[in-house]
């Protein structure tokens, strides 16, 4: 108890309170994200465990961190960062740091501690690179309004990517009669469109091409939060140019995209001839049949009569016969 008082005493209560203060006022960039916020303020409360010469030697440590952090921002992207590059950077930081924090030994090591508030700023940089190279803005049409993170006040600000046009393209489709077609105008950089933006589809019936389109050459078919339509049983009639229109919260036109659909007609089966058999000629033609006389089926029926006959009286005869035999052979016993 002794050993935990003196290590709170009034000199080092006021160390670490000094700080904190400089936590909250020199934020860099890895220090926006809440998550490492709160992993620095972990890392300066295990200083209470460190002498006062520790304490201050990690206090400047960590002063000229933010300093090289701000530094490194506002030379590769002009002091702001996407949300997306800033969520990378803080993830592979904050696994160095943790990897830091587990192998060092009990007690804070300033050398170790450079190391690693170092490793932070190369992170950084190589993340910012990304930015420097490609530019902020990746949209390569249409209008964003990106939400990005101010590196020097940690606040969130929209930065307007401009655009040369709200064309985002002309894409032809052909579909048969009966079958489906799928259009579907998402790009990648519409996932940064701030807000719930929707997408609105039109359709300009029998036209196929855009050029001298009007606004009243189009009909509204839906409006939804999904990208992508499928119109089913195509027929003819349901040729021609389809739009659709990415639209924010203001009714801001973000991006324009167009589907020239051609229905093809199916194919015509062709009609199967009749079979026609050749005609015979006249030294072809078969003899007709001639019917036997009357009285020649008369005889053949009574012959065929008296035979039943025969037949019917011999099994008779027979039966008689076996039946005789057995009564004798009865009458004898």
């Amino acid at each position: 108890m002794e050993k935990a008082f003196m290590v709170l005493s009034f000199p080092n209560i006021l160390c670490f309170m000094s700080l904190l203060c400089s936590i909250a006022v020199g934020r860099a960039c890895l220090q926006c994200d809440p998550r490492v916020i709160l992993l620095h303020e972990d890392y300066i409360l295990a200083a209470a465990t460190a002498s006062v010469e520790d304490q201050i030697e990690l206090k400047k440590i960590l002063d000229q961190a933010y300093i090289n952090y701000r530094t490194t921002s506002q030379q590769l992207s002009g002091g702001v960062i996407d949300l997306t590059t800033l969520y990378r950077a803080s993830t592979e930081y904050q696994s160095e740091f943790h990897r830091f924090q587990n192998s060092q030994p009990k007690g804070l090591l300033t050398f170790q501690t450079i190391q690693i508030v170092e490793k932070g700023r190369n992170i950084l940089e190589k993340h910012l690179q990304t930015i420097f190279q490609e530019g902020l803005c990746p949209n390569k049409c249409g209008l964003l309004h990106q939400r990005v993170m101010n590196c020097l006040s940690c606040q969130y600000n929209l930065h307007i990517c401009p655009w040369t046009t709200s064309d985002c393209g002309e894409y032809p489709l052909v579909a048969g009669e009966g079958e489906q077609a799928l259009l579907d105008c998402f790009l990648p950089w519409h996932r940064l469109v701030v807000g719930r933006p929707e997408y609105q589809y039109t359709w300009a019936p029998g036209m196929f091409s855009t050029a001298n389109l009007t606004e009243a050459d189009f009909r509204v078919l839906v409006v939804s939060q999904d990208s992508y339509i499928v119109l089913n049983q195509l027929t003819i009639e349901e040729g021609g140019v389809y739009r659709c229109i990415l639209k924010d919260s203001t009714e801001a036109v973000l991006s324009c995209t167009y589907f020239l659909l051609n229905v093809t007609r199916s194919p015509v089966p062709t009609p199967r001839s009749l079979l026609i058999l050749p005609s015979l000629s006249p030294g072809d033609e078969a003899p007709p049949l001639t019917q036997p006389p009357p009285e020649l089926l008369l005889v053949i029926v009574a012959m065929v009569t008296a035979m039943s006959l025969a037949v019917s009286l011999g099994l008779a005869f027979k039966l008689m016969t076996l039946r005789r035999r057995e009564a004798e052979k009865k009458g004898a016993k």
